[in-house]
């Protein structure tokens, strides 16, 4: 099992897009382990997103990032940082495969709704900029059994 961190980024907040998204990464098979609304400020967008600090677009991006509340969240499951990124596709909305949370619901690459982890080193440092481990909860999902590749065993 391993943890990703997923935002949902102001334009999925304005849009009302929070209960297709949440619903999307449930139905997935993901555990949801932490959730929590905040208002980013310029800091943590360069703690995010510190490979594109020196890009021309970057101010473009913190000014979006920080002009609504974002949702963050952790989500556990087998190969979880994979699995979420399959679901959201393409970072750019109109590459995005038709039945991927982007490819439905997106249509820029500006305003494409969710930020999720791109490894596993990455997942552990974007989760520990939002939450404390006491913010983060284990527990035994009733259908965790009907998950697994071979639910008899």
């Amino acid at each position: 099992m391993e943890d990703t961190f997923v935002l949902i980024k102001p334009d999925g907040i304005q849009r009302s897009m929070v209960g297709r998204i949440i619903q999307r990464l449930e139905e997935k098979g993901l555990q949801l382990r932490a959730m929590k609304m905040v208002w980013l400020d310029k800091e943590i967008v360069e703690e995010l997103y510190p490979h594109l600090k020196e890009r021309e677009f970057f101010p473009r991006l913190a000014n979006f990032m920080i002009s609504s509340p974002v949702l963050a969240m952790v989500w556990r499951g087998e190969g979880a940082v994979a699995a979420t990124r399959k679901l959201l596709g393409s970072t750019d909305p109109q590459k995005a495969e038709n039945g991927t949370i982007r490819g439905d619901l997106a249509l820029a690459v500006g305003a494409n709704l969710v930020h999720c982890s791109d490894s596993e080193e990455n997942a552990a440092r974007e989760i520990e900029l939002f939450f404390s481990p006491e913010e983060m909860w284990d527990y035994e999902k009733s259908t965790e059994i009907w998950l697994r590749e071979e639910p008899w065993q």
